[in-house]
Order: structure tokens, then C-alpha cells, then sequence
């Protein structure tokens, strides 16, 4: 059993091992193991210690000879070199045989099978095994059989890392080697390293399959219209794909291939920090039952939830099957894409509720990549909003250039005819401070008259800062909150933010400006000379 279920990993252990345990099995194994405690509702509440989100400055690639000039090597993608990564890998494979109890799930990444990888994790906590469970596709007890993996995670979160000797920053490293086909995860806790770390794998196998990988949501509606959601953290990707009038496909990482869309993952990963039951029906019910898995999330002696707690951090997570949202696309797979929408969560107020895009600004907006962070939703920020750009809406995810992905959804949004649109879910009536939220109600309210075809056809007028077409009316909302300038009391306060923002746009531009054509050039965000 213990030969079999480590096969792949470089793991060799005499000890117990723990195969594909469901998540019966695993919180039993969890609470007995003291990893954790139950929510009153049946959830599996863990705290990750001292790593509360991914440590992005503890990434790194191999730098193998095969992969060397095809990397997008720099912050985000930094070099390790083989030797150092295979004393590494052979050290925490080492340390992980000697522990007493190891779990391995066999999963799938790819809900389409001409395109999905098989995935082994093994793991020193119950815990995380069931947090991979949630995450990715549980294949059918009929498949485990023989299984093979294509990647494997190696998860050691209690050991750490010594820069020197390992070739890495601190006591934790992420280190993945396209070569070796293996994650090696060590020094943290945060269960999003395991699936954001597939999701690098993804973003680099699929485009030599001609398939785009993309960190989106996505579902569709009663009519086939398959709708995309791009968005960072905290701009709504996952709140507003979850919608009860349309099945939801996925909530955070699809691909587009010549025939559909098809997500990668068989759960949800949302953020709960301050969660609406109200606002979001679908996702509090998905994480107040048994199977779900909470991070950092704060509950009292009996096990009630407190979800505007945020004492260990901004970035409570919950982590569930999808199938625990009701109304999913049968099999994670859809048809071609009708609409792209780009989130945005504008903290200086200025960028509209929605705009319609040309081809020409999707491409744009997409290398662009921008929302704006505020105290509150991350540690160590002022009060002042501060802009974020990160590329495709995903850099920390993508071991390719930049250019690769954005070519290839030029391509398929020309082939497939999808119409384009910027979505603003940050604020109206002035910035962080002093204006308020965007109403969830009034953005779901244009969506839902984008994706059902007419808002294509309303009377639009052009914004002067951001070359933005902005809708005349939308039924359901507020003239005033269209048109962003409107909404401001202190008109000259607008210009000045808007004016602002406009060059922090172009600045970031310069970044991408020699890889596009001129009719992105064109539609690029400037200062007027």
C-alpha cells in the first residue's frame, strides 16, 4: 500500500500511509491529530500560522537547460538552479519518509480529458489532503486503479528551508521544475500554495496545446452563453460567477479551447472576510456545512463562525467541492464564450460601474491587469488606495511571457466573437474614504443586462480620461452611478484622480508597449499631450 500510493513522489516510507481517504476519513483523521476543530455547522476549521497567503517572494522555477529560454524569468519566476533543487526535493523527500503518518490524494486537474493532468499530492496533515480533495477532480474509484501521475506535490509544511545550502530565500520554498515534473512545497501552511502551484503548471503546459489557460470564473446561462469573470483578489471574480439565474462552470482557473471553456479545479476557493448571507447566498451555504474547509476563519467556544473577525488576517478562505453550489455546469465544460468581463476594484473611484470594449482594449486592459488595493483587504497599506498591476489579471501564475497569453486571447475573442467589458466593483461618489462601495445589487444589475445581449445595443458616450465607453441607461440603475464623474460632489477632485490614474496606467503600459500592435497602441490610456 505504502510502495503504491508514494510511487511518483521520490517519497520511499515504511511508515503509514493514507491513500485517497474521503473527507469522512480525513476529518476524523484531522481532529484526532489535533490539526483543527469543527465549525457548529460541520466545517473543518484550520489556522496556517505565521504564512496567512502565499509567500510570492519564496517561489521559485528550475532553471532547466530544456526550459531556460521559454520562462518568464524575473520577480515572479525565480531562477533555482537543478542541483540545488534536486538536494532540496531529495532532503524533504527524506525528512517526509521518516514521519510517522503521510496522506496521498490522487487527483485530476482539467475537467476536460483531452486536456486535464493527473495530479499526486502527498502531505504530512489530513487537513490539506482534504483541502486538494476539495480543490481539484476527484477521479472515480474505477480510475485510481493503476494511476499514475503526471506532476507530483511533494507538501512538507513543518519543514524549513535553509537559504544557503537549498538556494532559497527563507525557511519556506515553493520550488517547481518543469523538468523533473514536481512541486516541492515546504515552510508554510497556506493551503493555496498547493493549488495556485498546479495552477502554474497549467499555465504552462496548455498553450503548446493551443489551449489558453486563464485565471477566471465562469458559468453559463439557460440559453449555452458562456460568460468569463477575470479579476484579482477581492474584485468579486468568485461572488459574481456565483449567481443563482446562471450554472456555475468554475470559480477561478478555466481554459478556452477551440471547442469550450472548461475549468481546471473540482472546487471553490472564495475569500469569507466580512460574507454576506444575504449578498451571497450560495457561498455561505457552501461553508457552513461538513466538507468545507476554513483557513484563519474565527469562530467562538461552540463553533460559530464570526466571519468580519479578522484577527489572523484579510485572507480568510473557504475551500469547498463545487458540487456544494447548486445549479453547476454538468462536468465543468461549456461552450465557446459570448462575454469576457474584466473586474476592477477602482479604490480612487474614477473608472465607471461597466464600459463596453473593443478587441483592441480587451487586449489592453488584459496585459494591464489593474485593480487598487486599500488598507483593509492587506496588511502593511495606508490609508491611500494603492494600484496593482499584474498582468493577464494573474502574473504571480504565469511561467510564460506575458504576450504568449495576451496573443492568444486576441485570437479566440476575434474567433469567437465574445463581447468585451470592463466591470468596476470598487468605488463611486469619491475615493477609499470618502466615497462608498459599488452597490453588489446595481453591478449584478449590468451584468445580467450585459450578458443577456442588451446592454450591447444601448446608446454609449465616451469617457475623456479613459477613452471608456460608458452606457447612457441601465435599467435598474442610477443615471448618476453610470457615469463616474457624476457620482463625485467635488467635480475637481474627480479630474484630479482620474488625471492621476491616467498615469499611472501609462507608466505601466511601458511594461508591455513592445509587444502589441499598434492598434492596442492606439487605445492605450494616456495623458493628453
Amino acid at each position: 500500500m505504502s510502495a503504491s500510493a508514494l510511487a511518483g513522489t521520490g517519497v520511499v516510507a515504511a511508515s503509514t500511509v493514507h491513500a485517497n481517504l474521503t473527507a469522512p476519513a480525513l476529518v476524523q483523521h484531522a481532529l484526532s491529530r489535533g490539526e483543527g476543530r469543527l465549525s457548529a455547522d460541520g466545517a473543518f476549521i484550520a489556522l496556517t500560522g505565521q504564512h496567512t497567503g502565499r509567500s510570492v517572494q519564496d517561489k521559485f522555477v528550475v532553471d532547466d537547460p530544456a526550459v531556460t529560454d521559454q520562462v518568464w524569468w524575473g520577480k515572479v519566476n525565480q531562477k533555482m538552479a537543478p542541483e540545488k533543487f534536486a538536494g532540496f526535493a531529495a532532503r524533504v523527500r527524506e525528512w517526509l519518509g521518516a514521519r510517522p503518518v503521510l496522506f496521498t490524494q490522487d487527483l485530476y486537474a482539467g475537467a476536460d480529458p483531452a486536456h486535464r493532468i493527473r495530479v499526486r499530492l502527498v502531505t504530512t496533515n489530513a487537513w490539506h489532503a482534504l483541502f486538494a480533495r476539495n480543490m481539484f477532480i476527484r477521479p472515480p474509484v474505477t480510475e485510481l486503479e493503476g494511476f499514475t501521475p503526471d506532476f507530483t506535490i511533494v507538501h512538507a509544511p513543518e519543514y524549513e528551508a535553509e537559504p544557503e545550502r537549498d538556494g532559497c530565500r527563507s525557511s519556506t520554498c515553493i520550488a517547481l521544475s518543469f523538468a523533473a515534473k514536481t512541486i516541492v512545497i515546504a515552510g508554510t501552511s497556506y493551503a493555496g500554495e498547493i493549488k495556485k502551484s498546479i495552477f502554474t503548471v497549467m499555465n504552462w503546459l496548455l498553450p503548446e496545446r493551443g489551449v489558453l489557460p486563464m485565471h477566471c470564473s465562469a458559468n453559463v446561462g439557460k440559453q449555452g452563453d458562456v460568460a468569463l469573470f477575470f479579476g484579482l483578489s477581492g474584485t468579486g471574480k468568485t461572488t459574481l460567477s456565483s449567481d443563482p439565474e446562471r450554472a456555475l462552470i468554475g470559480d477561478d482557473e478555466h481554459g478556452w479551447s477551440d471547442t469550450g471553456v472548461f475549468n481546471f479545479e473540482g472546487g471553490c476557493y472564495a475569500k469569507v472576510i466580512k460574507l454576506s448571507k444575504d449578498a451571497e447566498p450560495q457561498i455561505w451555504d457552501a461553508s457552513h456545512r461538513f466538507g468545507a474547509v476554513l483557513e484563519n476563519v474565527v469562530a467562538d467556544e461552540r463553533g460559530h463562525l464570526d466571519l468580519d473577525d479578522n484577527r489572523y488576517t484579510e485572507n480568510t478562505r473557504s475551500c469547498y467541492p463545487i458540487e456544494f453550489i447548486p445549479g453547476i455546469a454538468p462536468g465543468g465544460v461549456a461552450g465557446l464564450p459570448k462575454n469576457v468581463v474584466m473586474l476592477t476594484a477602482d479604490a480612487f473611484g474614477v473608472l465607471p460601474p461597466i464600459s463596453k470594449l473593443t478587441p483592441a482594449q480587451a487586449m489592453y486592459h488584459f496585459l494591464s491587469g489593474y485593480t487598487a488595493r486599500v488598507a483593509g483587504t492587506e496588511k502593511g497599506l495606508g490609508k491611500e488606495p494603492q494600484a496593482t498591476f499584474s498582468t493577464c489579471f494573474g502574473a504571480p501564475f504565469l511561467p510564460r511571457h506575458p504576450e504568449v497569453y495576451g496573443k492568444m486571447l486576441a485570437e479566440r475573442i476575434a474567433r469567437d466573437g465574445a463581447d468585451c467589458w470592463l466591470v468596476n466593483t470598487g468605488w463611486t461618489g469619491g475615493a477609499y474614504g470618502t466615497g462608498h462601495r459599488m452597490s453588489i445589487q446595481h453591478t449584478r444589475a449590468l451584468l445580467r443586462a450585459a450578458l443577456d445581449g442588451s446592454l450591447a445595443h444601448a446608446e454609449f458616450e465616451k469617457d475623456p480620461f479613459f477613452g471608456l465607453m460608458i452606457p447612457k441607461a441601465v435599467p435598474g440603475v442610477p443615471a448618476e452611478v453610470l457615469n463616474p464623474r457624476a457620482a463625485w460632489a467635488d467635480k475637481a477632485a474627480y479630474d484630479r484622480t482620474a488625471a492621476d490614474l491616467v498615469k499611472r496606467f501609462e507608466a505601466n503600459f511601458e511594461s508591455f508597449a513592445g509587444a502589441v500592435g499598434e492598434d492596442v497602441k492606439a487605445v492605450a490610456i494616456k495623458a493628453a499631450a
